[in-house]
Order: C-alpha cells, then sequence, then structure tokens
C-alpha cells in the first residue's frame, strides 16, 4: 500500500523552526536515534565521537554555497529585481540578436521576481559597493524561471563578481535578511567546490575539535560533491508519494573517495553519511558483486523514499526537517516512519531547533 504525503505530517511550533545558528558553531543538541530499537537519547553534538566507532567511515558533501542571490534594478524604469542563479548553462541558447560586444558573457538560468514583468528583452542591473553585474532577460519558462545572458562591464570573470556582490541565499523559511556572518555561518568548514544554493545543513555542525576527536577514535572521513539546488525546497504537491519526483543535482565521487567506499564496503564497516544530499549521491552508485565503488560524475534524480533498500549508507548524521517533505521521507526510510515521527515528537517535547540552523540527529 502506497504511503500518502500526509503520513509525514507532525505538529512543529513556529518559534522552534531556527531563524540564527548557534552563537558558536558545534553548540547544537543532537538527539540519537536506534535503528533497531528506536531508543532515544539526548546529547550534545560535541560528544558525537561517543556514538560511533573506529573503524567507521564518516562521508561528507564538501559542495560550498554561493552567493547566488543577486539584488539589483530594471533598466530603465528603476524597478526592483530579484534573481536567484540556480545553474550555469554549458552552451549559449540560440539567439536571435547574438551581440558580440558583450565582454564574457555567460547564460544562466535563474528564478526572477517580479516574474509577471521581466519578459523576454528586459533590462536588469545588479549592484552592489558600485560593482555591477548587467542582465538580460532571454526567455521565460514555468514558475518565475528564465534563461538570463550575464556580463560585467570590465569584462573580470563573473564568478568573481558574484562573490563580491551576491547575497546568501537563505531558505525560504528563515524569516530575516541574510548578514555577512551567513558568509560563513551557512558554509560547512570542510566546503570546498563551489555550485549550491543551499548548504548540507548536517554538516554546518561540524568544527575542526569534533572532527579531530573523530580523527582520534579511528573514525575515517572522506568526501563526495553534490551541488544542492533550489529543489531541495521543493514541496510534495501529490498526495501518493510515489509519484513525487525530485530535481535533479550534479554528483562528483573521486578515485579517493571511491577507494575508501569500497574498502569500507569489503571490510564491514559502517559509512555513515553526513546529510541527505551525501546519503542521495551515495545510493545513486552502484558497487559491483565485489563490494568495489567506481568513480563518477553525473546527475541523479533518486527519490529516496520508505520502501528504499540501501546499500551504502549505515548511519545518518542530519537535521530535523519540514513536515510532508521529501527529505523528512527520506530520513523515515532509513529508520522507519513511526519511530522517526516519534524521535521528532520528542525533539519537539524537548524544544530542539529545527530546519538548516537548528539541531542534529544521528541514526545508527
Amino acid at each position: 500500500m502506497s504511503l500518502r504525503t500526509s503520513d509525514f505530517d507532525f505538529e512543529l511550533p513556529d518559534e522552534l523552526i531556527a531563524q540564527r545558528p548557534p552563537t558558536e558553531r558545534g553548540q547544537s543538541r543532537l538527539l540519537v536515534l536506534s535503528r533497531e530499537t528506536g531508543a532515544i537519547e539526548h546529547t550534545a553534538f560535541s560528544q558525537l565521537a561517543n556514538h560511533l566507532r573506529s573503524g567507521d567511515l564518516l562521508v561528507v558533501n564538501d559542495t560550498r554555497v554561493f552567493p547566488a542571490r543577486l539584488v539589483g534594478h530594471r533598466v530603465p524604469s528603476g524597478g526592483a529585481v530579484e534573481c536567484l542563479l540556480l545553474r550555469r548553462l554549458s552552451d549559449p541558447p540560440d539567439l536571435p540578436n547574438p551581440e558580440p560586444q558583450i565582454p564574457n558573457p555567460e547564460y544562466w538560468e535563474g528564478l526572477m521576481h517580479p516574474g509577471q514583468k521581466l519578459k523576454p528583452g528586459a533590462h536588469v542591473v545588479f549592484e552592489r559597493d558600485d560593482v555591477r553585474i548587467h542582465g538580460e532577460v532571454l526567455a521565460r519558462h514555468f514558475q518565475g524561471r528564465r534563461t538570463i545572458r550575464l556580463w560585467t562591464d570590465s569584462g573580470e570573470p563573473l564568478a568573481e563578481v558574484i562573490e563580491r556582490i551576491g547575497h546568501i541565499p537563505l531558505p525560504p523559511y528563515i524569516a530575516r535578511p541574510d548578514e555577512a556572518s551567513d558568509r560563513e555561518r551557512y558554509q560547512t568548514v570542510y566546503a570546498r567546490e563551489a555550485g549550491s544554493v543551499a548548504a548540507p545543513t548536517a554538516g554546518l555542525h561540524f568544527t575542526e575539535p569534533v572532527l579531530d576527536e573523530l580523527r582520534a577514535r579511528g573514525v575515517e572521513r572522506t568526501s563526495l560533491t553534490l551541488h544542492v539546488g533550489y529543489g531541495t525546497f521543493k514541496p510534495v504537491r501529490v498526495e501518493n508519494v510515489d509519484e513525487h519526483e525530485v530535481d535533479p543535482e550534479l554528483y562528483s565521487v573521486s578515485s579517493s573517495a571511491a577507494e575508501a567506499l569500497t574498502n569500507a564496503l569489503q571490510s564491514g564497516r559502517r559509512i555513515i553519511a553526513v546529510g541527505t544530499t551525501t546519503t542521495r549521491a551515495l545510493e545513486s552508485l552502484m558497487p559491483d558483486p565485489a563490494g568495489r565503488i567506481q568513480p563518477s560524475e553525473g546527475s541523479t534524480s533518486l527519490f529516496i523514499h520508505p520502501g528504499h533498500r540501501f546499500r551504502i549508507v549505515q548511519g545518518l548524521v542530519t537535521n530535523f526537517h519540514l513536515p510532508q517533505s521529501s527529505l523528512l521521507m527520506l530520513v523515515a526510510a532509513f529508520a522507519g516512519r513511526e519511530r522517526v515521527l516519534a524521535a521528532y515528537r520528542a525533539a519537539v517535547e524537548n524544544r530542539y531547533r529545527f530546519y538548516s540552523y537548528g539541531d542534529a540527529m544521528l541514526i545508527v
């Protein structure tokens, strides 16, 4: 029997939705859930090493959030405009009137506001501290998405200018403007590969002392990359869970990560995924009969929900997710829907902080 989206609902007071990170990174609380018995333990994230064991392989997502939200105005009207850059297009679209005089243009898919007024041909300028990016809308798509051409006056690399004038794209449930501190706090300490519009938030709790303690206890670590897209916030709009589709996201598994995963699988050691993004990337891989993982890169649209048979992941570090969300369904697939919902009720009763800047959960 198929599960319904409403089967993943729970009551969450608004005041438990974290609007800011803890005063210091790593001060989060940690709820530990036994995958086998459903037993719950309340502790601190700084004590994570006490709940893992020597030989475990911790797998993290080293993607880096880039300041993908641009704020500017229309030309010549001056009306306010925002653009959330979703992905850079590798090939320029076919253009009826190419403009070779534009220096080093890039072509992007973006989510723009106000959508109704931004038709093909519309010109916009995004600026901050006297630094400008010019944009031209080339095509309209569904739900406010646009194909847009971007360039700078000087022709300097667009990525560098975006880094200077862009805003960190905080999740829609954080009801405040981004602040300077978000550039560091909405980023993991091991972030390396820029390309995400949302953080792999389970990793936000890790500090260098926590990582050092895990290393000292014999917990190994490797990393992969999955660039988190705006689809991570996509609501499940269908009633039958099986009918939901997840937007594709790019991932990459290096030769060193593949070797670490292969060694863990072949020796029977636990693989602990940090976050739902890491879990989706790992479960998109296909070990051969001998348990070998090959280096790979590509995109994944894997939707993990109850009924999924986990091949690689044996432990999960995660945050607390939205009711009826695909991320909650992933966690329920791993530990069981009833046990996860019971843990969420315990988290609410004990006033845990929820969502991106909230507290953490370990399932082993």
